[in-house]
Order: C-alpha cells, then structure tokens, then sequence
C-alpha cells in the first residue's frame, strides 16, 4: 500500500474517532455518520486490523467496533449501573428477548416474570422489594438506550412505586447484535485473564505494537510499570513514529514522559470524552495538583512516579488549595468541608486513572498521570480580584 493510499482525510479521521467513541452507530438514528464509515470501510478495516488487532463490523442496520481492552478497568463498565444486580438482570433481559422475534412485542410483566426465572443470584428478585425494582429499571433503561427494545406503551419509572405498573415493549433488530458471537465456548473459561489471554491468540503477529496502541487509545494514561515495562520501553523506543500515525489518523497528539504516556487533544472536539471537563470538581482537583507540586520537595515519590499518602495529609493539601483557590470555586465546593472535597477529588481521579485508594488503609496513591495536569484562574481574573481586595 502506498503512503498515499493510506492517508486519512478529515472525514476518516472523524469516522475513526465515531467508532471508538460510540458503542455502534445505528443507521436509523445516524444515516450520514453511517454512511461516512460504510464509504471507508476497507480503509478503516485496514487501519484498525494492523495497527490495533480489532474487527470492525459494518452492518446493513449498524456499524460496530469491537474494542477490546488490554487491561479492562471498572469505568468501562455501564456508568448508570450501581450494583452487580444490575448487570445480571441486564443479561437476563438480552437472554428473553433472544427468544422473541424481531418486532415482536411483549408486556414488562412477562419479561419481570422471565428475568426472575432466569436470575443466577444467591438470592431470588423479589419485584415487591423496590431496590430490586430500581435495579430492573435501571437495567431495562441501558437496554431500550441500546435499542434493543422499544417502548410501545406505558412508563417504566412507573414500575419504581409499583410493581403491577404495565408497560408494552417491542423487540427491535439491532437486538440480535448486541452480543458478541465468540468462536470458543464461554463455559472453558473461569477468569476473565484467560479469556483475554484467548483473545491474543487470535492476534499472533505484532501483538506489542497492537497492545500499545490499544492502550493509548482507549485508556486516559499509560503508566510505566517498572524497568522491565516492555509496552512503556516499546512506546519510548517508537515514540516518533507512533506521534506521527497518531497525528495522520486521529486528532490527537501522542506526549510521553518518563512514566506515564498519553494522548492529547490540542483542540478539543465534544464528540470525544475528555479531560478536563465542565465540572467543578474538576477545577478544584487541579488547583489541587497545583499545591502539591509546590510541596513536591516534601513529598516521597517512587521510582515510577506514585506518591502514597494517608487520607489526613491529603485532607491538609485540599484545606490549604482551598484557603489560596477557593474564592472561584462553584458555591458548592466553596461550602462544603475540605474532607467532602476531597472524597470527591479522589473519586473523580480514580475515574480517570489518576489515583487508587484503599479503603481499609485509608491510603491514597496518586499517579504520574494527575501530575501532568494543572490549572490556574486567567491574569485578568487575579487582577480584578486583587483590585478588588484593595478597594475601600
């Protein structure tokens, strides 16, 4: 293939960039996005088979890429879930309707009755217990968002204050493609290690270079591991040419550090999940950074760039960011304690790959990534502010 022929134009690049950032785009919700990755089908298939080992699918009704982690994380999970009823009753409501015909449809009394059948819990559902009932609800709504199903008749928040509320559904096609069809038989299988070892079988050549590229697209930061860290030494020994294809076929740019490596987007498009985002909480984690990098000289930083301390130190950091920042923080941050404000910067960095905190230690580990992230309020703003201060 000559390097022309595998160019992406811009329409290519935002083609690549719909299939990672969605789960499948639907024909008849999207028919030009549709159309855009069905006219680059052979270049897109071509792309994403050599440099990241992964099947795209472009369907007379849908297009779907198959992204499959290298390292699968908790926030890849479905973010509306709560609690792991949650994804059982998910299962055993795609379990029913596999059994319907397309555009056939059904009453949310039978399926509740068909979910409980199937349910593998320790315990049974109980649909008069209303945290069961929530945790159908929560279920059924990610399934009708999927378009799996449709509602015909009815409300299904309904359901929450009772379970004799009736709601009339309708199998949609797109319900027979949800699923992966896997080649091997699941029951083999007792960790989800050996099913992702499974997976690379299927990949036997470049498996570095697909496994790096994976990383690097599909999680926040790729942190080096150790000396030995043949993905981190693989990034550091190709970092120019991996700049390159990433900045010819995506619009982000590839920055790489001593631990930790990522990929940046220097104009921020809304289609992609991105950091940092409109939040509030946002602004105070890296007012926060801010802090700690001033008192970076106190702080015990390991060989791969993790700082541990106890939850009480951190508490102190948050204090002091919020005594200097806290004058142009949301109101709900401003009223809040520094012990709530920083629960939540800790949440917001677990989400993001950027700290893990043990509970029973009540020890918190920031990584390399949360480092390379800070902010500051615009010289105007300090200016109005400071004349301000200094008015009588």
């Amino acid at each position: 293939m000559s390097e022309r022929e595998d160019q992406f134009d811009e329409s290519t690049v935002d083609a690549l960039g719909r299939l990672f950032e969605q789960f499948w785009i639907l024909r008849e919700d999207e028919p030009e996005a549709y159309r855009l990755i069905r006219d680059r089908e052979q270049k897109l298939k071509r792309y994403l088979q050599e440099k990241f080992g992964l099947e795209l699918t472009v369907h007379q009704h849908f297009a779907k890429l198959e992204k499959i982690p290298v390292e699968p994380q908790s926030w890849m999970g479905i973010q509306s879930f709560q609690d792991p009823m949650d994804y059982a009753i998910f299962c055993c409501a795609l379990a029913y309707t596999e059994q319907k015909g397309i555009d056939e449809q059904f009453l949310l009394s039978d399926l509740a009755e068909r979910i409980q059948e199937l349910y593998p819990g320790e315990f049974p559902l109980d649909w008069t217990n209303y945290q069961h009932r929530r945790s159908l609800v929560r279920a059924l709504k990610e399934v009708i968002a999927l378009r799996l199903i449709k509602t015909i008749d009815g409300n299904l928040d309904l359901f929450q204050l009772s379970e004799e509320e009736e709601v009339l559904y309708e199998v949609t096609v797109h319900s027979r493609y949800y699923m992966r069809s896997y080649p091997d038989d699941l029951y083999q299988f007792n960790t989800i290690e050996e099913l992702l070892a499974q997976e690379w079988k299927r990949q036997p050549d470049d498996q570095r270079r697909k496994r790096v590229y994976r990383k690097l697209m599909m999680m926040p930061f790729v942190y080096r591991k150790g000396e030995d860290d043949p993905d981190f030494a693989y990034i550091r020994n190709y970092r120019n040419r991996l700049r390159d294809d990433f900045e010819q076929h995506t619009p982000f740019r590839l920055e790489v550090f001593k631990n930790v490596a990522m990929l940046t987007l220097p104009d921020p498009k809304k289609r992609y999940t991105l950091f940092p985002d409109a939040k509030g909480i946002v602004d105070v984690a890296l007012h926060t950074m801010v802090i700690l990098r001033e008192h970076r000289e106190s702080l015990v930083i390991s060989e791969i760039g993790t700082v541990r301390m106890p939850a009480s130190r951190f508490d102190a950091f948050v204090r002091q960011t919020k005594e200097q920042y806290g004058h142009g923080w949301a109101k709900k941050h401003r009223d809040e304690t520094p012990e709530e404000t920083a629960a939540q910067i800790i949440e917001l960095w677990r989400e993001w790959d950027m700290a893990e905190w043990d509970e029973e230690t009540r020890m918190l580990t920031i990584l390399p990534g949360a480092a390379r992230l800070t902010a500051f309020y615009p010289v105007d703003y300090e200016k109005k502010r400071e004349e301000a201060d200094h008015d009588p």
